[in-house]
């Protein structure tokens, strides 16, 4: 009875359970069960690194994901160099600028009007007076220094003179018509490119530099006027032509003067190696003034009506008399030195008359040619 009662009682036990296992009821109170055990492990799992979870709740992977899509993509700056060339030209016209109004040397009190009078006749009496032409016109048997009515041609002529002789320029410039079929053959130059300009005027000397440059000329007056041509500076203001030819590569201020005195027919004063040797002899200039400084000075200080004659005749007394020629030594002999060596104070009160004194006691040998800035 015993047996048998007990094995009923634990059927019946069974039973009961296999039916509260299979209700929902019991199903949820499983699961709730189940909810609190993993709640409590994972706070245990909290205490035991909390490290961990801070870093994962402040940056989660989606977070990261989500910022990298939606970030533009940064492109690296590139720092471009300014241009050579136009870095060249804005310091050409920023100089130019800068001594426009006063010169470099406003309180230098040499040439007055009566020393460039004083110069002018002498020289006049020495080597002929020099009168401007009325008309100009363009040789066919020399290269001159911008005689030409065409503007460009008076630029590439005085291009082919700079660090020259008169005799090679000319020989530079006659053997580039004979090789292009003419003068002013400004197409066929510029299709020949530059190889074969430089051995058109290889015997003229600097013929990789010049042909350069001639080239490059042609091709801005191309670029900015449709045509081979600078003629409209004829109506253009002095100013107005300086910077403007300035403005090309290779062009400095001694090769735009020259256009400007010779083919533009104005008053301006032009400084090339002789000019800058003789002034500095005639105490007409500080004694360390460059030519560009020199031709600022001189330009604001010359009378107009002294500037044509007094340029030709002081470069045509550069080239002929002994004591004034580059390497040249004072032998008390050239009329223009004696003239002004007397005309020196015996007691200078300023440091611009010692220095006029220091230039007619030593004569500075110059050795330079033309400067090959123009050139660059």
């Amino acid at each position: 009875m015993v047996d048998l009662h007990s094995r009923s009682f634990h059927l019946d036990l069974a039973s009961r359970i296999q039916t509260q296992q299979s209700s929902p009821r019991s199903m949820a109170t499983r699961t709730r069960s189940a909810s609190r055990t993993a709640a409590v492990a994972s706070s245990a799992s909290s205490r035991s690194s909390p490290k961990r979870i801070k870093v994962e709740l402040e940056y989660p992977r989606s977070t990261k994901r989500i910022r990298r899509s939606t970030t533009p993509e940064l492109k690296p700056i590139v720092k471009t160099e300014p241009n050579a060339a136009n870095t060249l030209r804005d310091r050409k016209l920023k100089a130019h600028s800068n001594h426009t109004t006063d010169g470099p040397f406003p309180t230098f009190p040499h040439p007055t009007p009566v020393e460039c009078e004083r110069a002018h006749s002498i020289l006049a009496a020495l080597h002929g007076p020099r009168l401007r032409p009325a008309q100009v016109v363009a040789s066919k048997d020399r290269a001159g220094c911008g005689d030409s009515p065409s503007v460009l041609d008076a630029l590439v002529r005085t291009i082919l003179s700079q660090n020259t002789s008169d005799t090679n320029s000319t020989r530079a410039k006659l053997s580039m018509d004979k090789v292009y079929g003419g003068s002013d053959r400004w197409d066929e130059i510029a299709a020949g490119g530059q190889a074969k300009l430089e051995e058109a005027i290889r015997c003229g000397g600097l013929s990789a530099v010049k042909s350069k440059v001639i080239i490059r000329i042609l091709e801005q007056a191309k670029e900015r006027y449709g045509a081979y041509t600078l003629d409209h500076l004829h109506k253009a203001s002095t100013e107005d032509a300086m910077q403007e030819l300035l403005g090309f590569d290779g062009v400095g201020p001694k090769t735009a003067s020259c256009v400007l005195l010779f083919c533009l027919q104005r008053d301006d004063f032009a400084v090339d190696t002789h000019v800058h040797r003789i002034t500095g002899l005639l105490g007409w200039r500080p004694k360390n003034a460059n030519r560009e400084q020199t031709y600022h000075h001189l330009n604001k200080r010359i009378p107009d009506e002294h500037k044509y004659g007094l340029h030709i005749l002081l470069v045509t007394h550069g080239k002929r008399c002994d004591e004034c020629k580059a390497g040249g030594r004072s032998a008390g002999k050239c009329d223009l030195r004696k003239a002004f060596k007397e005309g020196v104070k015996v007691e200078p009160k300023g440091e611009f008359e010692q220095e006029m004194l220091q230039g007619m006691d030593s004569p500075k040998v110059e050795a330079k040619e033309e400067v090959k800035e123009e050139m660059v």
